[in-house]
């Protein structure tokens, strides 16, 4: 690697852990395109080579919400189990599901539960009673099967489900959730790093200098979202989500069309 390479690399992993921080995701949507585009990383090794680096960025993150007691244990733990294994089922469905109907269906959630979170910003009505859904080990563990699946078969650490899922579906405050989904993608995006590694797509010196940029980023990323109100939160985890929904789904319908 080149000085310049170097430096970019460090810049892309910084970003990348500030957006893990702020989002409660893996921050592959970040690291992938930035290494292919700017470093000109051969496709197998953008997608993979991010996956090691998930590990230490989500921990950092994580244990930053758990200082300040934004975590749910049980939830964190549930969703890890079961989606350590369905992340080896999706991994070894890629060769069977069409890529591009399974990110056209994620750009679809996407954009659902994006939708709840953003109305969720809106100031609430004393006089309307808020539904309440219990947060069960089984309904953690309900997600983590749908993360993991999803996070095996995209290469990515699953906190673009779990985040939106926990927040709309459990009524788990947005800060918790963030700090939960960063706990619960450590084991998720095991499988994919151990199989890559294995495959020789993984380029460990760059996500040696990625981590380097993206561990700082991911305690940045993490401080910003504690210390923003939860109506400001709502609106950026929300838009994020929505504009992500919106990249998958042109990117994938357009690949249908001119297939």
């Amino acid at each position: 690697m080149t000085p310049l390479h170097v430096a970019l690399a460090l810049l892309i992993g910084l970003a990348a852990g500030v957006l893990s921080g702020v989002f409660g995701v893996g921050g592959g949507i970040v690291m992938t395109p930035g290494v292919q585009v700017f470093l000109g990383t051969p496709s197998i090794m953008a997608v993979a080579t991010p996956l090691p680096v998930i590990i230490p960025t989500a921990f950092t993150g994580a244990l930053r919400y758990h200082s300040a007691g934004e975590f749910d244990r049980v939830g964190a733990r549930w969703m890890a189990v079961t989606g350590f294994f369905t992340a080896i089922v999706g991994a070894l469905l890629t060769k069977i599901i069409k890529a591009d109907i399974l990110l056209l269906a994620t750009a679809i959630l996407l954009a659902w539960q994006s939708a709840s979170i953003l109305r969720g910003a809106r100031p609430e009505d004393p006089s309307r009673p808020k539904p309440h859904r219990a947060a069960t080990p089984g309904a953690f563990a309900a997600i983590g099967l749908l993360a993991g699946a999803v996070s095996g078969l995209l290469g990515i650490g699953g906190g673009l489900i779990m985040v939106p899922l926990m927040v709309s579906w459990l009524d788990i405050p947005l800060k918790r959730a963030l700090g939960t989904s960063l706990a619960a993608m450590l084991a998720m995006v095991i499988p994919g790093t151990i199989v890559h590694a294995a495959l020789g797509h993984v380029d460990w010196l760059l996500a040696l200098v990625l981590s380097v940029g993206a561990v700082p980023g991911a305690r940045i990323g993490a401080n910003l979202a504690l210390g923003s109100r939860e109506r400001t939160l709502r609106i950026a985890v929300g838009s994020f989500l929505l504009l992500a929904a919106i990249l998958y789904g042109a990117r994938e319908v357009a690949h249908l069309l001119r297939g």
